[in-house]
């Protein structure tokens, strides 16, 4: 009944209905129903579905409304949600719900994660700190395998912003957790906007377009430390930063047309640049992935570090750099890069018109429907 999400819990977002509930446990049910609006953490699209559904289930029975069109692609996960719930009784539908729900609150922190030392400033979705003259941004959601969410594009475009005028001679970008960045949060597609689809996807264009140009404007040396797996926008900016280490358990991954979606992050033209035209299509038209010793061979990474000694040997050598002069830095840095930012700006502002056309078309909905309907028959 319904679908397991990979934590192995089964998962679906609460909704309404006027249907009367029986039976003993309609206070524990009600309950659970303010518990949900109580929550301080977004668990996932995956369990909002099941959320969702075991609700409908509970209060309604099983589903007998007409199938969404495919056009309507909120609606249509939602169904398909509630659908795969099959004949599953309304009373074993609201013990999995209380369940549920009660499971979610219990693995709530009670606190906001502590920031390390140095840090001056709280984020919801990054850990910053500056220490021995470096500035550290690390994406935080490990359980999401810090996948991008809205609020994480607009606190890294804050967290460049204060890392650029701080007095830190360098900014080191990683990961919490096991992945360096799983790319986009597929949940940023499935929320029903106010103003409509084409509103959502122009925003959304907005925001990648100032989330890129950080990268294009940021005046330091900026160094990617990539710990683990990296996905998506994670991997296309790459080209952006001055150097990449990487742990050999990394692998590099742009699957972009498996997504009905185009390249960003300036990679259609730095990544050609890099490894030419040939590697460059293998990665950005047919997916596929690299391994961190196929990077570093095509110029995307500068060395692979072994996993057992990757961050002290990493760290080790950014400490060093960081006694480097800071405005000889600045000012080769600025040398090197200045002398293509407009051609960048020109590019981003491209990637970005391309892909609004391609998130508001049949075939990037539809790509988009079939990864969750593939996530949910793990």
């Amino acid at each position: 009944c319904g679908f397991e999400s990979r934590t192995g819990r089964n998962c679906r977002w609460g909704g309404d209905s006027k249907a009367a509930l029986m039976g003993a446990s309609v206070e524990e049910f009600n309950a659970a129903k303010e518990k949900l609006g109580a929550l301080k953490k977004d668990p996932g699209n995956e369990v909002k579905l099941t959320i969702y559904a075991l609700f409908k289930q509970a209060t309604q029975g099983p589903c007998n409304t007409p199938k969404p069109s495919m056009l309507d692609f909120v609606n249509k996960v939602k169904w398909d949600a509630w659908k795969s719930l099959g004949s599953l009784s309304q009373e074993e539908a609201r013990r999995q719900y209380v369940d549920l729900i009660t499971s979610l609150v219990g693995e709530e922190a009670p606190a906001v994660a502590a920031q390390p030392t140095g840090s001056t400033k709280s984020f919801q979705t990054l850990l910053i700190s500056t220490e021995d003259n470096i500035t550290t941004i690390r994406l935080n959601r490990p359980e999401k395998k810090n996948a991008i969410t809205a609020e994480m594009y607009n606190e890294l475009i804050e967290a460049l912003d204060l890392a650029g005028k701080d007095d830190s001679v360098i900014t080191a970008i990683t990961g919490s957790g096991d992945y360096y960045c799983s790319g986009n949060d597929l949940n940023n597609f499935t929320k029903s906007p106010e103003g409509g689809v084409e509103k959502m996807a122009k925003d959304a264009g907005q925001l990648l377009r100032r989330y890129v140009k950080a990268y294009i404007d940021f005046p330091k040396p900026l160094i990617g430390v990539i710990n683990g797996p990296a996905v998506g926008v994670s991997v296309t900016l790459l080209g952006l930063f001055d150097v990449v280490y990487a742990t050999e358990r990394a692998t590099f991954h742009t699957p972009f047309s498996q997504l009905g979606q185009s390249p960003e992050g300036c990679s259609s033209y730095l990544f050609p640049k890099m490894m030419g035209a040939a590697k460059a299509s293998e990665m950005l038209l047919f997916n596929k992935k690299l391994t961190a010793a196929q990077a570093c061979e095509v110029g995307l990474v500068t060395e692979v570090f072994p996993e057992s000694s990757f961050q002290s040997e990493v760290w080790t050598r950014l400490k060093a750099y960081a006694k480097l002069p800071r405005n000889s830095l600045a000012l080769s840095k600025q040398l090197i890069r200045a002398v293509e930012k407009e051609k960048l700006y020109a590019i981003n502002d491209a990637e970005v018109e391309r892909l609004v056309e391609r998130w508001l078309s049949d075939e990037c909905m539809q790509a988009i429907m079939s990864f969750f309907q593939a996530k949910s028959k793990l």
